[in-house]
């Protein structure tokens, strides 16, 4: 019992002193309620601009990174003489440093804190771009890739699970928003490069794909970024070693977070065959660079504008009925690509995938963060984009070997059944028992 209400009680009426004990409680109240609500405030304005910075070097950075990737890798590689085989195995030699490195760059980033990995990531996204016009050997492209590939590799573990901490109770929105910006990198990316390509060269597009990449790394260092601390003080490898190790099995061990990792692979295995070969076959069917580009930016388009509100409507009803229907669209759509050549019609099938490939994203980035640990959600966030980077690895590779025995039609058909294989899979893995 506080004094007040001694005083009261004793007396039975409140005198005024006893008034004047109250007055003063409620002020105090009224004070620590105030001095409450600013700190909430200031920390819900730190988040913000916390959030607002990473979106906004992502849009930069993946503008960057996708000017050189599509459609210009592919026609670029051709230029240099390169087969079907070998186009695959340049496109998807970027994805395969994501592969081994996304696991332990996130699994990192939770000992060391995401701003040190963030960092190395920006530096990567910027300076490769500049390379690229020196190059006139097919070996030395593929080389430069694998180098270029940890831009990726080691920022964006490290950044969705900076979104993930950032936005705990409304984890699906924020990661379709953040993904979403992303996402228009690949929107505005290849729209310009195949433009550039169309009508400067090469050797314009790729510079200029390094000022993009240079302005989100000057974006990154020189505003603040309210990011997670280290969890460990030692640092020693050993330690740091085991810490790594405890991360790696933790995620092992987590069916949920394996099985709808699997299943986003199954969509970048599409995704990476459209990268290397949708360019060719464009050009094929009779477009110009700078239209198949623009296919490239409808299907971001479409992407960018549902992430955000696919990542909402999965709060509300769940992930996995988003996920399987996510995978079913990209598949019909996938499949149809190579059996019209009208520019109209591409432009739609586009979009339709890139609709699908929203859905699938936005669900199974959230559900995979609420299946981890919170101090594992880096290692948890790396395995998924390992998992993703063999598939979308695989997508180029598989896509050149089979295009080369096989049609355009024959191909597509066979990497949208293993679309529909992984949606069976996840739909029976992640059934509630």
């Amino acid at each position: 019992m506080s004094p007040c209400e001694g005083f009261e009680g004793w007396i039975g009426w409140p005198s005024r002193s006893a008034r004047s004990c109250r007055e003063g409680s409620g002020l105090e109240r009224a004070v620590a309620g105030s001095t409450f609500r600013s700190r909430e405030s200031v920390a819900a304005m730190t988040t913000s601009r916390s959030f607002a910075l990473i979106c906004t070097v992502g849009v930069f950075c993946f503008i960057s990174y996708n000017m050189v990737r599509m459609p210009a890798l592919s026609l670029f590689a051709e230029s240099l003489g390169a087969g079907p085989e070998r186009i695959g195995l340049v496109v998807s030699v970027s994805t395969l440093t994501g592969v081994l490195l996304k696991l332990p760059a996130g699994a990192l980033s939770d000992l060391y804190g995401r701003r040190m990995l963030l960092r190395v990531g920006v530096v990567a996204f910027g300076l490769p771009p500049f390379l690229y016009p020196f190059v006139s050997d097919v070996n030395v492209l593929t080389l430069l890739r694998f180098v270029h590939g940890l831009a990726t590799a080691v920022f964006a573990p490290s950044a969705l699970a900076t979104v993930a901490e950032l936005y705990r109770e409304r984890r699906g929105a924020a990661l379709g928003t953040y993904t979403a910006c992303t996402q228009s990198g690949a929107l505005l990316g290849p729209f310009l490069g195949g433009f550039l390509v169309h009508n400067a060269g090469f050797p314009t597009t790729f510079v200029t794909a390094g000022l993009f990449g240079c302005v989100g790394m000057a974006l990154f260092y020189s505003l603040p970024l309210n990011v997670a601390t280290p969890s460990v003080q030692d640092k020693r490898l050993a330690a740091v070693w085991s810490e790594m190790w405890k991360g790696f099995a933790a995620v092992a061990r987590n069916t949920k977070v394996l099985v709808t990792s699997v299943t986003d692979a199954a969509k970048m295995i599409a995704n990476g065959a459209l990268m290397a070969f949708l360019p060719l076959y464009g050009v094929k069917a009779g477009l110009n660079p700078g239209e198949v580009g623009l296919l490239f930016s409808v299907q971001a388009f479409t992407s960018f504008f549902s992430k955000p509100i696919m990542g909402r409507v999965s709060d509300r009803i769940g992930r996995r009925p988003l996920i399987l229907f996510g995978l079913l669209v990209c598949a019909a759509t996938f499949v149809c690509i190579p059996r019209v050549s009208l520019f109209p019609a591409l432009l739609v099938l586009s979009a339709g995938f890139g609709f699908g490939e929203a859905v699938v994203s936005s669900s199974s980035s959230a559900l995979v963060a609420d299946s981890s640990e919170f101090k594992r959600l880096g290692a948890g966030m790396g395995m998924q984009g390992t998992i993703m980077d063999i598939g979308h690895a695989s997508g180029p590779l598989l896509a050149g070997l089979l295009i080369a025995r096989l049609s355009y039609e024959e191909a597509f058909a066979v990497i949208a059944a293993i679309q529909l294989a992984a949606g069976g899979l996840f739909w029976a893995a992640t059934r509630r028992r």
